[in-house]
């Protein structure tokens, strides 16, 4: 204790000339067990300081601290192992270059979030934190993860997405890891999956896309709660199998590994079984070579699935007059937008809305890394004004009417929103916030807010924090207007697309399967609505939705790679494009193609 205080003392003499941060003297004073510091006003700070407060490593009491969205920020000092009671640790969206040691210290740590930094290496010691639960390290550039993870046996997620790693440790695979359920590793160099993957028992997600994977392993369908899988971006060997894991289902995907692989089938009978489920559609027309074969009704359900989401997922030949013009202005805040209209979907029977709005939860969560990556916006068709404009508007002029909400500015959302998480942190000593809070920190350091504008100028979504109670889904919804946008890449927003219409029709046939009572809404009178007619099949409908750029937002090497896109659509004789590229040439209106198309080509022709 003497040590501690007699460091503590020296750094204070250091910075004798300058006055406590508020925040911390605040801390203190209260004894409080949650800080956060983030924004421009405490990046200020640490420029003048030259670093963090050293008062900040005396509070003791802490369990949840975080430090993030401040550029200044560089490097955590090695006092930080005074923070021993410290649960959560966020340090992200900064600019550390590495971290020290002593974090090995903190052994009460559950969540290490680093994402977003400019790490190239992490220390041996975190190995060393027994209850850490959560580890993200997304968004570095990091070369090698340090052996040793094993010994974290209580970690359940880990996320090192968009680094530099050629390899994922050994030991990473290793079985005391039995809690470890999500495995979050696009966007590296990863050369091979282990195929010590199957020691881990509560695996279910598990994503490796747009890595250097030439093959999977048969071990891989070993892992019984695997439910999750992505593998698009890698050129795989087997060209059946990449085409298969850019869209099938992880069901599908774990059937051929374990019949491992064309030509290497147990039989011909399962063989031509696995053959037909998982060409996912190409031969739906076909029966099934084992449908005579006794024992096979979990799987002939699951192909029976498989079908009718390719059947659904098709782009209708008749045009749509919803348009979405996209102005320049998003380019430099958040420029991704995919939408699409989405027919048939029964929200009217039981707990059917409930069940699509948890299913989007998860979404976001998981595919969406907590909105970080994209957000998913759902509106009711019959409620909105068309044409739409997505656009940016200043912070203090965009207003909405959030959701359950009155209509405000962003800009006191955003404030009643960070005095609400405050409140909860305080009284229910919550470690994270839930709800809308835990996404405040996205819209740090911005002037400027995208929206979804219709026709009326009034504001429908402001992604990704919230969408317009103008538009909200009801039990009596009948036509869906999705959307989906991202400040990272167009072909995450596609990805997200889907993978929500994917989940939208299994929990449509759920409905249909299930046939529960009709519910209504608390404001609407859905005994006036017709009956509905999609009762007689859970088959949904996918309409397209163009997006219009407005001038100068598009290069001449994008406009070049269109036109190379359409130079090989002619050849194959398509009408709709494909839609591959990122973004797309004034003249030419871009629209979302489905997995039946961009994955397959089967394009329909006019």
């Amino acid at each position: 204790m003497s040590t501690f205080r007699v460091t503590l003392d020296s750094m204070a003499e250091e910075n004798s000339s300058l006055n406590i941060w508020p925040e911390i003297e605040k801390a203190e004073k209260e004894n409080r067990r949650e800080l956060v510091l983030q924004g421009s006003a405490v990046d200020k700070k640490i420029q003048s300081s030259g670093g963090l407060h050293a008062r900040l490593y005396s509070l003791s009491l802490l369990n949840y601290l975080e430090i993030s969205q401040c550029p200044s920020l560089h490097e955590i000092h090695e006092n930080i192992r005074h923070l021993s009671h410290l649960q959560s640790l966020i340090l992200c969206r900064n600019k550390l270059t590495a971290v020290p040691k002593s974090i090995g210290d903190l052994k009460a740590i559950k969540v290490l979030d680093l994402s977003v930094n400019q790490l190239q290496a992490l220390p041996e010691e975190i190995c060393a934190l027994s209850e850490l639960n959560t580890l993200n390290v997304s968004c570095n550039s990091i070369t090698a993860l340090p052996d040793g993870l094993s010994k974290c046996v209580k970690l359940a997620s880990i996320n090192v997405s968009k680094n530099a790693l050629s390899r994922l440790p050994d030991d990473l695979w290793c079985s005391n890891l039995e809690l470890l359920s999500s495995i979050i590793a696009s966007e590296n160099a990863i050369e091979e999956l282990s195929s010590e993957v199957h020691n881990l028992p509560a695996l279910k997600v598990l994503d490796l896309s747009s890595n250097k994977l030439q093959e999977l392993p048969s071990e891989l369908a070993d892992c019984s709660k695997l439910k999750e899988t992505n593998f698009k971006g890698n050129k795989l060997k087997d060209k059946r199998l990449e085409k298969m894991v850019n869209g099938c289902q992880t069901k599908s995907v774990l059937d051929y590994l374990r019949a491992g692989g064309r030509g290497k089938g147990k039989g011909k009978q399962q063989d031509g079984e696995l053959s037909e489920k998982l060409d996912c559609g190409r031969n739906i027309s076909k029966k099934k070579s084992g449908a005579k074969q006794k024992g096979k009704k979990e799987e002939e359900e699951v192909d029976e699935l498989n079908r009718m989401v390719v059947r659904v997922l098709h782009v209708s030949k008749a045009p749509t007059a919803v348009t979405v013009k996209v102005s320049a202005g998003v380019k430099d805040v958040r420029p991704y937008i995919v939408c699409c209209i989405v027919k048939g979907m029964n929200l009217r029977r039981g707990n059917a809305l409930k069940r699509f709005l948890v299913a989007q939860t998860k979404l976001h969560d998981e595919i969406c890394a907590k909105r970080t990556t994209a957000t998913i916006a759902t509106h009711d068709l019959g409620l909105l004004k068309a044409p739409l404009l997505y656009d940016t508007r200043p912070r203090d002029t965009l207003k909405i009417v959030p959701l359950g909400r009155k209509e405000m500015r962003a800009v006191e959302l955003l404030e009643l929103l960070q005095q609400e998480a405050e409140e909860l942190r305080k009284h229910k000593k919550r470690q994270n916030v839930s709800g809308l809070h835990k996404y405040l920190q996205l819209l740090d350091g911005k002037d400027l807010y995208p929206c979804l504008v219709d026709a009326e100028d009034h504001v429908v979504s402001f992604p990704p924090i919230t969408n317009s109670e103008r538009t909200k889904i009801k039990r009596s919804t009948q036509e869906l207007f999705l959307e989906v946008t991202s400040s990272t890449s167009l072909q995450i927003c596609k990805d997200v697309m889907d993978a929500l219409i994917i989940k939208m029709a299994e929990l449509n046939k759920l409905t249909f399967d299930v046939k529960e009572d009709v519910g209504s809404d608390e404001e609407t009178d859905v005994t006036s609505v017709p009956p509905a007619e999609d009762l007689a099949s859970p088959e949904l409908t996918v309409v397209q939705v163009k997006h219009m750029n407005t001038p100068g937002l598009v290069t001449d090497q994008m406009t070049g790679r269109v036109r190379k896109s359409k130079e090989e659509e002619s050849k194959s004789g398509a009408v709709y494009k494909r839609c591959k590229q990122d973004t797309v040439s004034q003249d030419s209106p871009s629209c979302y193609m489905t997995l039946t198309d961009v994955h397959f080509a089967l394009i329909k022709k006019l």
